[in-house]
């Protein structure tokens, strides 16, 4: 009798333990798993989980995005972080409209056409959305290749274009197989072959693991350092968006200047949101979040 496959280990082990996610639901579309993929990259489900519902009421489709300024996105992004994945999400809503009549494209080529469609988001779209043979390769997927296959106890910071390869050596050749394995390699390095703590005898490949059989530890730190929060110009940015997302109109730079104390690292924050596209100045005196209504001069006091 054939020995299941690496693919078909995990897949069962997804069917019968994969978290209950509304993305991953019968029937949901291709615009509702872009938005997901957008969101969760770099970000927690359980912070992603309200904000893609709040996301989809109210932009259910593409063309309802596009319809909007992109002011509207960065408000509705709230504090997700990363704020410019909202800007990249509506240039992708404006594109799918312009491009494919309002339908997520189901080609690979045009999915890495659109604006902020990468290499991993896109191929995500095509195996998640529309059920095809792509490698769907995250750190997570890095990582239980790594582990499983070559026997490394972590797969480094990057992708690699090798990475993509040995993963795709493992999919099974028919293209809804390969999805579900897809989901489901992603799955089992994010619930239980994980960086620190991996819970190896809920593994259903232990038994096939290199790495396991290497008797190696997993490593004692991250591969790369977190990156510091307080203090840095990601906070000064948040705090200043913070401010104009709540504006009813243009926000006078009195207003901004008490953010933050530091007017050199204020400033250079400010000018940082605005050549990310995510705020623009309003009269030399006043900024607001970029497309938020007429180019007016706000009046000093």
């Amino acid at each position: 009798m054939t020995e299941p496959t690496f693919a078909t280990l995990v897949s069962r082990w997804y069917e019968e333990n994969a978290r209950d996610l509304p993305w991953r639901e019968p029937g949901v579309g291709a615009w509702a798993i872009l938005v997901s993929e957008v969101m969760l990259q770099q970000t927690p489900v359980v912070r992603v989980l309200p904000a893609w519902r709040a996301w989809l009421d109210r932009w259910p489709d593409p063309a309802a995005l596009a319809a909007d300024p992109p002011a509207e996105a960065i408000r509705m992004w709230g504090r997700l972080g990363y704020p410019r994945r909202a800007v990249r999400l509506r240039d992708c809503a404006v594109a799918i409209v312009e491009r494919h009549g309002g339908a997520v494209p189901d080609k690979l080529d045009q999915l890495l056409a659109l604006p902020g469609v990468g290499t991993y988001t896109a191929r995500a779209v095509a195996a998640f959305a529309y059920g095809q043979r792509h490698p769907v390769v995250d750190t997570n997927v890095r990582r239980v290749v790594s582990r499983a296959v070559a026997g490394e106890p972590d797969a480094g910071p990057a992708t690699r274009p090798a990475d993509l390869v040995a993963c795709e050596e493992l999919l099974p050749l028919e293209p809804a197989a390969a999805a579900l394995a897809s989901a489901a390699f992603m799955e089992l390095g994010a619930v239980v072959c994980t960086a620190r703590s991996p819970r190896c005898p809920a593994c259903p490949v232990e038994s096939v693991c290199a790495w396991r059989a290497s008797g190696q530890e997993a490593p004692a730190g991250p591969t790369r350092r977190p990156q510091r929060y307080a203090g840095t110009d990601r906070q000064v940015r948040g705090l200043l968006l913070g401010v104009l997302r709540e504006a009813t109109g243009p926000v006078p730079h009195q207003r901004l200047d008490q953010v933050w104390s530091d007017d050199v690292q204020r400033a250079r924050a400010l000018a940082g949101l605005v050549t990310d596209g995510l705020v623009e100045p309003v009269g030399g005196a006043a900024f607001r979040l970029v497309g938020d209504g007429p180019a007016t001069p706000l009046p000093l006091p």
